[in-house]
């Protein structure tokens, strides 16, 4: 008679949420002294995964990506979700926490072009493809003569896009591609002081039941204390915001021993207008630094900014 499973780990059926569900499955094995068949991982389909037609940002934005897969934590199906920390809702569904946050991967964007070197090489007019608002407004401040094309779907989807001439280059989380084993793809890295990255890009979060006590402690050991203090700030700050797929939102954090530096900025779709400031103070302050933040650029930019991504 088979034995239940020691954990079973909910995900995204994509080939990189597969990978980082895989990771997640072999650190809990390798930790616990189990064998990763212990470890059952079910595919659950999003929302993001079936809205294939339009921007995820006229759909509800943010959550598209994880909502079945909390729902399937809540009824009890599954012990653990794995998620990209970037994709998750500013605010988490009443009685699940983020109980884990492996060590963050590169937060870099990677500008990837078969035929550019750079995005400064791009000739005037060139087609970038992206459907990140946040990539396409950071673009169009740097570049507005650029057309900006929509360019869903996962990173194969995307590199094969690129090889048809739909784009003349996109941009992609080097996250992403490190994780599938596709860091030769990058032309070049943006800098993120520049071009500052999505709230909690490149971590893995670990989210479960609050009251699961078993399952926090299984998982907790995994936990990676800067990467868990940088998403704070920066989870606080989209929260303060109340960022969504519709409100272009970047942010760096820089520790350095006890000290927390977060960097970010709001901008206009177009890229026209944006706000950017930074707080500074210690690591164990870092959701209070990221209330801050949020609240000093919500200040500088007004309620006519913050009216556009009403509705």
């Amino acid at each position: 008679m088979q034995s239940a499973p020691l954990l079973r780990i909910g995900t995204r059926g994509s080939m990189l949420a597969l990978a980082q569900a895989q990771l997640v499955q072999r650190l809990l094995s390798e930790a616990h002294g189990v064998p990763r068949e212990a470890i059952e991982i079910r595919v659950i389909t999003t929302s993001g995964d079936r809205l294939t037609d339009r921007p995820l940002s006229e759909a509800g934005g943010k959550g598209l990506f994880s909502k079945e897969i909390e729902a399937a934590l809540e009824a009890g199906e599954v012990d653990l979700g794995v998620h990209s920390s970037k994709d998750l809702a500013s605010f988490l569904p009443d009685g699940l926490v983020l109980a884990a946050f492996l060590e963050r991967e590169d937060v870099r964007d990677a500008f990837v072009s078969l035929k550019y070197r750079s995005l400064e090489a791009l000739p005037q007019g060139a087609r970038l493809g992206s459907s990140s608002i946040r990539r396409a407004a950071q673009m169009l401040r740097a570049r507005p003569d650029l057309e900006i094309v929509p360019f869903r779907g996962n990173v194969d989807t995307r590199l094969n896009k690129l090889a048809a001439g739909v784009a003349d280059a996109t941009l992609l989380a080097a996250a992403g591609l490190n994780r599938l084993g596709k860091a030769d793809k990058v032309t070049a890295y943006l800098d993120p002081l520049t071009f500052l990255p999505a709230p909690a890009q490149g971590a893995i979060g670990i989210e479960i039941r609050a009251d699961d006590a078993r399952t926090a402690g299984l998982v907790g050991v995994l936990n990676h204390a800067r990467t868990a203090t940088a998403i704070a700030a920066e989870r606080a700050l989209l929260a303060t915001l109340d960022g969504s797929c519709r409100t272009p939102i970047g942010a760096f954090t820089e520790l350095n021993g006890v000290s927390c530096r977060l960097t970010a900025e709001i901008l206009s779709p177009d890229g026209r207008e944006f706000h950017r400031d930074s707080v500074e103070g210690a690591a164990g302050d870092a959701a209070r630094l990221g209330r801050e933040l949020g609240q000093r650029l919500l200040a500088a930019a007004g309620p006519e900014f913050q009216r556009q991504f009403k509705g």
